[in-house]
């Protein structure tokens, strides 16, 4: 007997949208399992959450091989939940891991080398049970290791059948199209590229976005919030629970500026005229670009993952709307 059966009308409530110039839709909401999946959160909530995206026709959920704390652990818990929940409907997910960053001690375990990329993804199959992955990434770039060695392993690796498509996280124009000019010589499917983007990081419009439309790759973008920034939160101080108050967070309370505040009093301003929370209208602000295959979103609470799931109902913005968020942000 099942633990869990998934809504019926789960693809109902999802839209999907083309992946560069392959044979796969991505819902335009993803799951990013970077935080609130480690040992250290609340395991029934990160299941939770897990079932309230699937339910709401989220096939797509991203992982990586030092998510946690500590490191693997959001893999494991993963597996353990995968097990349990969604081994049923396994052939109806996408589920996908990366490797560059640091993992485990020594020389092998860091960076692009074929060792450590092929190492690393065979631990990762095993901490979450699966025979391959949908999507294997290059976390990010090595600038020592040659990007022949790099592209070689990924070859390696979708041949060998432990993931079927390959992409890259963070790559900058040019090695995007070098990466992608070595992949199809070996005739490897790059399917997509996890960039870094949002209203106040939009470095990938110098270049890279037109160049994954010229090459035909996706792109699921990550940090849409910019750590929480793009929300509500701080528009009355720093919540006790919130990540700028956090010892050891990627954002520090210093960087909650009143010049801050600001622009994000007049961006919610206007998400409140679109009948948007500032969340569901930063979600919507990238969506509105076709070139954004998917938006990867993660959150601490089932309500969070609702709210920004909503953000696909109003992702049309008007010139008008467009010119104000640019002048608050310039």
């Amino acid at each position: 007997m099942l633990n869990y059966k998934a809504a019926e009308d789960r693809y109902e409530k999802m839209q999907y949208r083309r992946c560069g110039k392959s044979g796969i839709e991505l819902p335009l909401i993803s799951l990013g399992l970077w935080h609130n999946f480690g040992d250290h959160d609340d395991f029934g909530n990160a299941r939770n959450i897990l079932r309230t995206a699937f339910d709401n026709g989220i096939t797509h959920f991203d992982l990586a091989n030092n998510y946690g704390p500590p490191y693997g652990s959001a893999e494991s818990n993963f597996g353990e939940i995968f097990k349990e929940d969604f081994a049923h409907y396994r052939d109806e997910l996408i589920i996908s891991t990366k490797a560059g960053w640091d993992m485990w001690p020594g020389p092998y375990g860091n960076f692009g080398s074929r060792k450590y990329l092929i190492a690393s993804l065979d631990q990762s199959l095993k901490r979450m049970g699966l025979d391959y992955v949908d999507i294997f990434y290059h976390h990010r770039p090595d600038p020592k290791t040659p990007l022949e060695e790099t592209m070689g392993a990924l070859d390696q690796i979708v041949r060998s059948g432990k993931a079927l498509y390959v992409g890259v996280s963070q790559y900058n124009a040019e090695d995007t199209a070098k990466a992608a000019e070595i992949l199809k010589a070996q005739g490897t499917p790059f399917l997509i590229h996890q960039p870094r983007y949002n209203m106040m990081d939009r470095w990938v419009e110098d270049g890279l976005l037109d160049t994954l439309e010229k090459v035909g790759i996706g792109s699921i973008v990550f940090s849409p919030l910019e750590q929480g920034i793009l929300t509500s939160k701080y528009l009355k101080g720093i919540p006790e629970d919130s990540r700028a108050a956090t010892e050891g967070s990627y954002l520090d309370k210093s960087q909650i500026t009143p010049q801050l505040v600001e622009k994000i009093g007049a961006l919610n301003d206007i998400a409140e005229s679109r009948n948007q929370s500032l969340a569901q209208m930063a979600v919507a602000w990238l969506l509105k670009d076709d070139r954004v295959t998917s938006v990867l979103v993660g959150v601490s609470k089932v309500s969070q993952l609702e709210d920004n799931i909503a953000a696909i109902h109003n992702i049309n913005f008007t010139e008008v709307e467009l010119d104000k968020i640019n002048s608050i942000l310039k």
